[in-house]
C-alpha cells in the first residue's frame, strides 16, 4: 500500500527525521513506538500529506488517491465544544458533503451505523463533555472512519485513558484491522499497547527497528531507542520492558 523511502523533514536546521525507510502491506496492523520528540507525529502528520518531506519519497499503488482517516492525540479543548457525539462523528465527512448547512439522510443512517459499529450508540445524544476519556477516543474514531478510509492513523490512541479502557480501545483497533482497514498508530507506552502489536517500528529520529516484539523489544534496541538501559524479560512469551535492576534477568 505504501513505500515510504529515505524520509526525512527538518524544523528551520533541526532535523526531527532521517533517512525513514518502511513499507506498509494492505490490511497491517503496525504501531510505531519512541520517546517524545522521536518524530511520531511527524511521520504520521507526512503519510496524511498535511506536510511535505524535505527529503526522500512515499509512494505505493494509487497512493495519491488513497483515502486516509486521522485519530489525533486526546485534546481535552476539543471535548469543550458543545456538540453531540453524533454531530462529531458527522463531521468527519464534511469534506465530501453536498454544500449545504445540513448532512444528507444517507450521512446520517451512516453515523448511526459508525457509532454502532464502535459499541457508542447509545452515546450519540451526549455532549462531548459527558464522555470519558475512553468514549471520547471512540468518538474520535468514528469521526475519522466516516471518511470511509482505507489507511487508518492514530496518534497515542491510548493515552491519558486508564488502563481497562486502554485495553478496550487496543481490541477495537484490533477489530478494525481485520475488516479491510489498514492502521498504523503511534505510542510511548511499550508493555500495555506495543508489545500486543504483530508489528513494531522503532523510531527516534530515524528508525532503530522494525519488526515483531520479540525481535525488536531486546535491551540494545530500547537503549539505542529510548537512550536509557532497560531490562527484558519474557512473561507468557511476550517481552516486558522494566526499570534495570542488578542482578542476573531472563532476557
Amino acid at each position: 500500500m505504501i513505500n515510504v523511502h529515505g524520509l526525512g523533514y527538518s524544523f528551520g536546521s533541526e532535523s526531527v527525521l532521517h533517512d525513514v525507510t518502511f513499507s506498509v502491506a494492505p490490511g497491517e496492523l503496525m504501531g510505531i513506538i519512541g520517546p517524545s520528540g522521536a518524530g511520531k507525529t511527524t511521520l504520521l502528520r507526512l503519510l496524511l500529506g498535511e506536510i511535505s518531506a524535505r527529503q526522500g519519497s512515499i509512494s505505493g499503488d494509487n497512493v495519491a488517491s488513497l483515502r486516509v482517516g486521522y485519530v489525533p492525540q486526546l485534546d481535552a479543548g476539543e471535548r469543550s465544544f458543545p456538540i453531540t457525539v453524533e454531530e462529531m462523528v458527522l463531521t468527519g465527512c464534511a469534506a465530501s458533503s453536498r454544500r449545504v448547512p445540513w448532512f444528507s439522510r444517507d450521512e446520517r443512517t451512516r453515523a448511526d451505523l459508525t457509532l454502532q459499529r464502535l459499541d457508542i450508540a447509545h452515546l450519540g445524544h451526549k455532549r462531548l463533555n459527558q464522555l470519558s476519556g475512553g468514549q471520547f477516543q471512540r468518538a474520535l474514531i468514528g469521526r475519522a472512519l466516516m471518511a470511509q478510509p482505507q489507511l487508518l492513523l492514530l496518534d497515542e490512541p491510548t493515552s491519558g485513558i486508564d488502563l481497562q479502557t486502554r485495553q478496550q480501545v487496543l481490541d477495537l483497533i484490533t477489530r478494525l484491522s481485520t475488516e479491510d482497514l489498514t492502521v498504523i498508530l503511534t505510542t510511548h507506552d511499550l508493555n500495555w499497547v506495543a508489545a500486543h502489536l504483530p508489528r513494531i517500528i522503532c523510531l527516534n529520529r530515524t528508525i532503530t527497528a522494525d519488526g515483531t516484539p520479540r525481535e525488536v523489544l531486546t535491551r540494545e534496541v530500547v537503549r539505542r531507542t529510548y537512550g536509557a538501559d532497560m531490562d527484558v524479560i519474557v512473561h507468557n512469551g511476550r517481552p516486558v520492558v522494566v526499570d534495570a535492576i542488578s542482578g542476573e534477568v531472563n532476557r
